[in-house]
């Protein structure tokens, strides 16, 4: 199944079946859409979940359990990482 979107990072590992594969998403906090920097968070895994970033990854051999995804919200200088 091909990926309906572009990652902000990637780090794919050089041996597929060992080591990890690592997503990162952005989001800057938006008042008018989130409450908070953990709703950021969130709205940046349902991002890598619904552009189906890992499906790249996974055609190339890297397991679902060695996919690791982490949404990154941003507020200023204010930083949650999830």
């Amino acid at each position: 199944m091909p990926s309906t979107g572009r990652y902000d990072v990637v780090l794919e590992p050089k041996r597929t079946k060992e080591d990890d594969a690592v997503i990162l998403e952005f989001k800057v906090f938006n008042g008018r859409k989130e409450n908070s920097l953990e709703d950021t968070v969130k709205a940046a895994h349902r991002q890598i979940e619904e552009k189906q970033y890992a499906a790249d990854l996974e055609s190339r051999g890297i397991p679902q359990e060695h996919i690791r995804k982490y949404g990154f919200a941003f507020r200023g200088k204010e930083v949650l990482i999830g």
